[in-house]
């Protein structure tokens, strides 16, 4: 797939857990790690919303289309 997921990278330069994030924007560590592997199929605003005000960064930060 040409989108990649970087939450991974932004969970590490904000020196956050995986659990920490999942909690602070309400799912599951579960549906976080879906979505941190590149695995899941769509992503909701408000999701990508509450991500953004949780790790201080922007949807770009989050988000890459890269070209295969």
């Amino acid at each position: 797939m040409a989108i990649i997921v970087n939450v991974d990278v932004m969970l590490a330069k904000r020196k956050m857990q995986s659990g920490e994030l999942a909690e602070r924007i309400g799912i599951t560590a579960a549906n976080l790690s879906v979505l941190k592997t590149g695995k899941a199929k769509a992503i909701r605003f408000t999701t990508l919303d509450a991500i953004c005000k949780a790790l201080d960064c922007q949807p770009g930060d989050v988000l890459e289309f890269r070209n295969d």
